[in-house]
């Protein structure tokens, strides 16, 4: 093992107030584990340092994902691309961003905190530079699958800082607020986008995320985070699961991406889907039988980490009614993205005030609350928009889509907090396979979200279209009057509109039903526990608390 106290720049001050190089650090400022910075007594300034390009890295993560997603559609118009071939740019992004994270822990530990920070930089900047140029749809999935390698390094790379920052008894808060300031990058650039998509002109967008990325280049670069302990980490057999484990998430993703795109007849997708169980399947035979293991297969398939996993792909399941349910539904009555700067607005404000009172209201003794404020909340919102019609506009929807997304970051810091503690009370080698699970959980679950929500839309659409057809019929004097005053045209026009708002509806009510029938569920556990005074983590809060009086 090598020691931080040796291992290059970034080390803190030394008393005299410059780089020591003869730096000797404190049992209580070493590393908690291999391939995480040193947590040295920084001054003052420097913490507020740390604490502000903290926040600044966060945010430009989460701007990775987001501005894609908001300028999708006139990458399209400006690259001549078909919604297939944008499909596929948004499976490169969710492919890497999925995957990279459990690559890039063992590469910290084998190669130290610097030489990742050089690649997380590289990557962005590699990323956002290709884009300036008109290079075409070839280059643009080559970088956007960068982009998804660079918003998984820069979520680490925030959390990291943010906890350098924060006081010693405060390192975990450091860590939640990286997660959830990563989800303010969504909202955030729906609201942006608008004024840098002028006259359809993508130019602009890429000019800022690449104007961006230099600023955190020259950060990072200014403040350097404190070296890691490094150990031997990769073995052969690591080579060999991870290109299987990447793989069959890949094809997970171009399942459920292209399945709605497409439409899920298509032969292909059955063999993706297919050859996606078989890969995954054979990476974690693989990882179950070795004596080293990257991925700890027995710890994974337990019942709490399975509980943990589910409740992640829930929520992010229910929580499509905005990604998928809100948007929609706001395209389908005529907004435009100018339109909806204000609404955007309001959910960005909103998921702010959610990671502050999710974190202020944090007790890991009652992690199971959290989930039911969550589940009611996504239940009584869903419920509110079953009445949405043609008039409906964004100023309707800003009660209930910013109550989804404060319930959106509301529920990642217990959610990470749950997966955190139980993979550290079993021990450092156990969280990539924490990180396994809640990446892919996450990123899974918000893809086969879009994708239920968008085939149950369809088939209902067409039921209500059928519907509407049965008393659609020239014999009828009104329907009669209006297709001559609109034209047989636009009447089916306005049919199939007035369809697809029956059936957002549908979506509305069904996100209702199943959030409810959740809530109902979680709420006998919670009061189960109360009343029988269970702790679900109280053994992993034990184990840990004995884990660092060792460390002390």
């Amino acid at each position: 093992m090598t020691d931080p106290a040796a291992s290059g720049s970034g080390r803190p001050d030394g008393p005299g107030g410059h780089d020591r190089a003869d730096y000797v650090f404190k049992p209580h400022e070493r590393p908690f584990m291999p391939g995480s910075p040193a947590q040295p007594d920084h001054p003052a300034g420097r913490k507020i340092g740390y604490f502000l390009i903290g926040l600044y890295l966060a945010l430009i993560g989460g701007l990775q994902n987001g501005l894609l997603l908001a300028s999708l559609t006139v990458m399209q118009g400006n690259l001549a691309l078909t919604p297939v071939e944008g499909g596929w740019v948004t499976v490169a992004f969710n492919m890497t961003n999925a995957c990279m994270a459990m690559l890039l822990f063992k590469a910290r530990q084998e190669f130290g905190i610097e030489r990742f920070v050089q690649v997380a930089m590289c990557a962005l900047l590699l990323a956002n530079f290709v884009q300036l140029f008109d290079a075409g749809y070839q280059f643009e999935l080559v970088s956007r699958g960068i982009a998804g390698l660079a918003a998984s390094c820069l979520s680490t790379m925030a959390m990291f800082y943010l906890m350098q920052g924060m006081p010693a008894k405060s390192k975990l808060v450091g860590m939640l607020l990286g997660v959830g300031l990563g989800q303010v990058g969504v909202p955030l650039a729906r609201a942006i986008a608008p004024l840098l998509l002028s006259n359809g002109d993508i130019t602009h967008l890429f000019q800022l995320q690449f104007g961006l990325s230099l600023v955190a280049v020259g950060l990072v670069n200014i403040l350097h985070l404190p070296p890691a302990e490094t150990v031997r980490s990769f073995e052969k057999l690591d080579l060999v699961t991870f290109p299987l484990l990447a793989s069959g998430v890949g094809l997970a993703c171009a399942f459920m991406v292209q399945g709605r795109i497409q439409w899920w007849d298509k032969p292909w997708l059955g063999y993706a889907l297919a050859a996606s169980v078989l890969l995954i399947g054979l990476a974690f035979l693989i990882e179950h039988n070795r004596a080293n293991p990257m991925l700890h297969t027995r710890w994974m398939k337990s019942r709490n980490i399975i509980a943990f996993a589910l409740a992640g792909v829930m929520v992010r399941v229910l929580l499509s009614e905005q990604g998928f349910g809100a948007a929609g539904l706001l395209t389908t009555v005529g907004m435009t993205n100018d339109q909806l700067v204000g609404y955007y607005t309001v959910l960005t404000l909103a998921t702010l005030l959610g990671i502050g009172v999710s974190i202020a209201r944090l007790d890991p003794k009652d992690l199971v609350r959290p989930l039911l404020v969550v589940f009611g909340i996504i239940a009584i919102a869903a419920f509110m928009d079953t009445h949405a019609g043609v008039l409906t506009r964004p100023v309707n929807l800003y009660w209930t889509q910013a109550a989804m997304a404060f319930a959106a970051v509301y529920i990642m810091a217990p959610l990470f907090m749950e997966g955190i503690l139980r993979a550290l009370a079993r021990g450092p080698d156990y969280i990539i396979s924490f990180v396994a699970v809640f990446s892919l959980s996450q990123t899974i679950g918000g893809l086969a979200g879009v994708a239920a929500l968008s085939a149950f839309h369809t088939v209902r659409t067409k039921a209500h279209l059928m519907a509407m057809g049965q008393g659609l019929t020239l014999s009828d004097p009104t329907v009669a009057r209006a297709a001559g005053q609109a034209g047989p045209t636009q009447l089916l026009q306005q049919a199939n509109q007035q369809a697809a708002i029956l059936a957002y509806n549908d979506v509305f009510f069904l996100i209702g039903c199943l959030a409810a029938a959740v809530f109902a569920i979680t709420f006998i556990r919670w009061v189960y526990l109360k009343i029988n005074g269970i702790n679900p983590l109280a053994e992993e809060m034990a184990a840990l608390q004995k884990m660092m009086s060792k460390k002390q």
